[in-house]
């Protein structure tokens, strides 16, 4: 079957091409997310069900209804909020049910369900519908998921589908089924896009939203057509200014550039509705014998990775799915530094890049997060109002331009110097935003914990000369800080009821002594930008004490989740302050990729890793002014004249233990795996793959998907066990567990 445009097969899709997505679920509220070919009045409903189990309808109990908004001609986006009729509340321990309606607004037909305006099943009962519950009285029974970096082409199978396997095994035992997803980082990758992907993404773009966008050169124009995938790099790195081309100039060849590219992107990712059914061969879009094998190879992941899209549909259809974005989901290296900072916001396509990967992941990710703030006249209903005007100008309005920019929180360009304004904040120079700016930190908080969730990307503190531009920032500024951390934790400081507190920081406060080493090694030739120099918070050490200080103000024990890093860990962190004898305790639950894996990552993952373990390391703490220094002899392990201490300890992963043995659509899936293997590299192989190799001391290093459980029967006890296919089993799905006592 030849590769087949938009245009052509957009009349028989479904009315839904992306979604429902559960988004953000309260005793008093339920919110749905979904894309839609038509523009329609989205009506949510929400169900009791006969004893709490989910498989018997009962009574509606809450209702709410949404227009969609216009992105495009055959794009229009709600996220729309259910509230209770009749004063009822939504309780743990009873599993729910919703379902949608689509009455469409320009032609008179009949209204759609849900299961008519979708077509993939959705449940995990005969009846059709999605369902959820609400994390459970009882601390010991709460399920939290979380997972980071989910890329097409990435190596090995994307791990999120095995979320819907876990949901499926407890989908009526509200207490054992997962409770909440949390996405930490990396959904999208608009840097780094398989080149026959970027080839329909364009396509999709154009076709949904009905134009073609203007993209800003230095002195002229060009269409996102014009732009051919493969060829992007040196116009990402000289027109756009942006650094995921460096130091290799293949790194970034087909980079997203249009607002339609990166809604397509998203749409490809939570969806199989919009993909081609086949994409042209290697050979018909490359004369180039090298150029046609590697299209025809990424071709391949991406039918991996579409084999199992269905599954990640249902499944985010029916847990309460939260996110926050990190670098990828704009470009590599956003916000890294200065530098980056003043060489892309000062050039036109640079600046239109950022703000199109925003404004996307407004409506994609950051509506579903914080529903209020889209209402009741706030910012995000304003800047909602002015997309359907900007996108029938075509994106060619430059005071509506400015306004979305405004709100999505871009910092204005400065008529002298042309170069983004900062302010001065103590140390450090912040990106100046309007005072109407979206907030994209936010806190989930139930009876019995909270999960605050930064913005480690735009409210960065970049320091003041004479430290260079490329200096490690604070990826927190310190206004930032009161605003997403103090302020919080304040809230709630009195409430006996909080019995944890876990902070979802995208990026790592502490990473392999490897990792530290080179990117220390690089900072000091200058070279900051091939290995994310400036994202780890451990390499400003101010940033890092001030950051161990605000969060044991408060707090005796704090958990800290994180992706980005390409492996799954689980890190202990003790600490002291010199006037105080009791240990306040860190954990940090890693989860990272869901499908991203990589040769070096691969290789840490095995027994080889045991070969040099993770020592013990400790360091010494200065308040005024902020100063970390690590202790290197045991002469100098007493805090001395410091102000505190503290130490690291990485937790053994345990024996695997099996999830899921013959797992039917893993053995589909085989039958569709590229080959890597021939000949001599069989045999190597499969003592590669061998069990006993695999079982690493410390990392998983392969495609992860992590779960977060506690116990609490005596001491406090966080557990997370990270899920990974088995390569002995190809049809095998195993856990390795990490278990830390909060005591």
């Amino acid at each position: 079957m030849p590769w087949s445009p938009l245009r052509h097969r957009l009349e028989e899709l479904p009315l839904i091409l992306a979604g429902p997505i559960l988004r953000k679920t309260e005793t008093d509220s339920v919110t749905v997310w979904v894309a839609l070919k038509t523009a329609c009045q989205v009506k949510l409903k929400v169900y009791a069900t006969e004893g709490g189990l989910g498989k018997t309808q009962q009574a509606m109990i809450f209702e709410g209804s949404h227009q969609t908004v216009a992105v495009g001609q055959h794009l229009h986006i709600v996220a729309v909020t259910a509230k209770s009729i009749n004063g009822y509340q939504l309780e743990s321990g009873y599993v729910y049910l919703y379902d949608l309606s689509f009455q469409t607004i320009e032609e008179k037909s009949e209204k759609l369900t849900l299961k008519q305006a979708s077509d993939i099943n959705l449940s995990y009962f005969e009846h059709g519908l999605p369902s959820f519950v609400l994390p459970p009285k009882n601390i010991n029974h709460l399920r939290i998921a979380q997972g980071s970096c989910r890329k097409p082409q990435g190596e090995g199978l994307d791990a999120l589908p095995i979320l819907d396997d876990l949901i499926q095994q407890y989908a009526d035992n509200a207490n054992h089924r997962l409770h909440q997803l949390f996405l930490t980082g990396d959904q999208v990758y608009a840097d780094d896009v398989a080149d026959p992907l970027l080839f329909a993404l364009t396509d999709l773009g154009n076709t949904l939203l009905g134009w073609e966008e203007k993209l800003p050169l230095v002195r002229t124009f060009v269409h996102p057509q014009q732009l051919e995938p493969g060829q992007r790099s040196q116009v990402a790195l000289h027109e756009a200014g942006l650094t995921a081309g460096l130091p290799k100039a293949t790194e970034a060849k087909s980079h997203l550039f249009s607002f339609g590219e990166y809604c397509a992107t998203y749409l490809l990712f939570w969806s199989s509705t919009l993909w081609p059914r086949q994409f042209p061969s290697g050979q018909d879009i490359h004369q180039d014998h090298k150029l046609a094998k590697q299209w025809n190879k990424e071709v391949r992941s991406l039918n991996s990775f579409v084999h199992t899209l269905d599954k990640v549909q249902r499944l985010l259809a029916n847990v309460p799915t939260y996110m926050i974005f990190d670098d990828h989901d704009i470009s590599d290296d956003w916000y890294l530094n200065q530098e980056w900072c003043l060489r892309v916001l000062e050039k036109p396509l640079g600046k239109r890049t950022v703000q199109n990967g925003l404004l996307a992941y407004t409506l994609f990710q950051g509506w579903g997060n914080t529903p209020e703030q889209f209402t009741d006249g706030k910012s995000g209903e304003k800047l909602l109002k002015l997309i359907p005007k900007w996108s029938e100008l075509k994106g060619d309005d430059q005071i509506l331009e400015e306004k979305i920019a405004s709100y999505l929180g871009l910092p204005p360009t400065d008529s002298k110097t042309g170069l983004p304004q900062m302010r001065q904040e103590g140390e450090y120079y912040i990106l100046d935003s309007s005072n109407q700016a979206l907030k994209w930190h936010y806190t989930v908080r139930t009876h019995n914990y909270e999960i605050i969730v930064l913005d480690t990307r735009t409210q960065r503190g970049y320091p003041v000369p004479p430290a260079p531009t490329i200096a490690p920032p604070s990826l927190l500024s310190p206004t930032a800080f009161e605003q997403q951390i103090r302020q919080p934790l304040q809230h709630s400081k009195n409430n006996p009821e909080i019995l944890a507190t876990l902070v979802i920081a995208p990026t790592n406060l502490v990473s392999l002594r490897v990792i530290d080493w080179v990117q220390e090694q690089e900072l000091k030739k200058g070279k900051v930008f091939k290995n994310d120099v400036g994202d780890a918070w451990n390499l400003n050490d101010s940033a890092l004490a001030n950051l161990l200080q605000v969060l044991f103000e408060q707090r005796q024990n704090v958990i800290v989740l994180s992706g980005d890093i390409h492996y799954g860990s689980t890190v202990r962190l003790e600490y002291q302050k010199s006037s105080e004898q009791n240990l306040n305790l860190l954990v940090q639950l890693t989860s990272s990729s869901l499908s991203n894996a990589e040769l070096k990552t691969r290789l840490v993952h095995t027994k080889l890793k045991s070969l040099l373990p993770e020592p013990r390391r400790k360091w010494l703490v200065w308040f005024d002014p902020f100063e970390i220094k690590e202790i290197k002899s045991a002469k100098h392990s007493s805090l001395a004249n410091s102000d505190a201490m503290y130490s690291i300890k990485w937790i053994k992963r345990q024996p695997l233990q099996i999830a899921f043995k013959n797992v039917s659509w893993l053995k589909s899936y085989q039958q569709i795996r590229p080959t890597r293997f021939r000949a001599i590299k069989k045999y190597l192989s499969l003592i590669w793959k061998n069990q006993w190799f695999q079982e690493g001391s410390e990392v998983v290093g392969l495609n992860n998907l992590g779960v977060i459980w506690f116990n609490c029967s005596e001491n406090t006890e966080v557990n997370q066990d990270l899920s990974w296919y088995a390569p002995w089993h190809p049809s095998t799905i195993v856990y390795s567990h990490y278990s830390v006592f909060l005591e």
